[in-house]
């Protein structure tokens, strides 16, 4: 795949850089090309970000910052097979936890939520640090939604960190996932709560908790340009006709109704409090269901 002019190896991290250092120097400066574009692109053009990550893994195969790269471009694009492959390479190569979450994410992607939840427990999960363990909550929480297990989700993503009125990088999604398992579990009025502080965390409009939080409150959109292209054609069609007759009743429009999707999005001393207080809540509301 081509590459822009103006793209350089310099971009690259040099921590990346340096692993890229036990190549020749021609094929390191393509290679840090190629993981530049795939740095670029993964947000805005997930498929072009996944071609250049699969030129740098034919270049370089056995650096480990190219084995994560291509397993966040095949993740991008829901790939999640083949993401749990290279970031299985990745880690085997630096013995680095930090991609603990997202392969259990990928688990969620195959379908296999229970073995999210397994990873959720294990013992690696005490070696992440404060944004691993929250991202590694945040799965657990998903894997429970995919189980229709609502009520565990929100127990799981109850934590200080989510009571905390300091604001991290993770607190807006933290927040968002907390209100969107609220909303699916009908309480609607504690979900606007969540949404609403979600949004006082979103600086850099990471989530869309502005707009959920506006559907809770009937704010309907209306796109201007669409709305005044519409009155000039109302006023031409409308020129050269005199003493129209107006109609024997006037037509009626129904409010149109608006829906929302609910979506999925501290200190964990223990990984393992994670799936216990989760299963503690879904036996809680078993033994519910046998009063019933």
């Amino acid at each position: 795949m081509p590459i822009p002019e103006d793209v350089t190896g310099d971009e690259i991290d040099k921590d990346v850089r340096q692993e890229l250092q036990s190549l020749p120097k021609g094929l390191a400066e393509d290679v840090a090309k190629n993981l530049v574009m795939v740095a670029r692109l993964i947000d805005e053009d997930p498929e072009g970000a996944y071609g250049y990550s699969k030129v740098a893994l034919r270049l370089a195969s056995r650096v480990a910052a190219v084995r994560e790269a291509a397993g966040f471009a095949a993740y991008a694009n829901q790939k999640y097979s083949e993401a749990l492959a290279e970031f299985r390479a990745a880690r085997r190569m630096t013995g680095n936890i930090d991609l603990w979450p997202v392969m259990a994410d990928c688990e969620r992607g195959l379908g296999r939520p229970e073995k999210a939840l397994d990873m959720a427990g294990a013992p690696e999960v005490h070696k992440l640090d404060k944004a691993g363990q929250v991202e590694m909550r945040l799965v657990a929480a998903g894997a429970r939604r995919d189980m229709e297990q609502l009520d565990a989700a929100i127990v799981t993503l109850q934590s200080p960190e989510l009571a905390s009125n300091s604001v991290q990088p993770w607190t807006a999604r933290l927040r968002y996932a907390y209100a969107d398992a609220l909303l699916a579990a009908g309480r609607e009025g504690e979900a606007r709560e969540w949404f609403a502080k979600a949004v006082e965390a979103d600086k850099d409009g990471s989530t869309d908790a502005s707009d959920r939080l506006a559907e809770l409150d009937g704010v309907e959109f209306v796109d201007a340009f669409d709305e005044n292209e519409s009155d000039g054609e109302s006023d031409g069609d409308n020129e050269g006709v005199d003493d129209v007759e107006p109609l024997d009743e006037p037509a009626s429009v129904g409010d149109a109704a608006q829906s929302t999707d609910a979506d999925e999005s501290s200190d964990v001393d223990e990984s393992s409090d994670v799936d216990a207080e989760a299963e503690a809540a879904d036996v809680s509301g078993d033994k519910e269901d046998d009063k019933d």
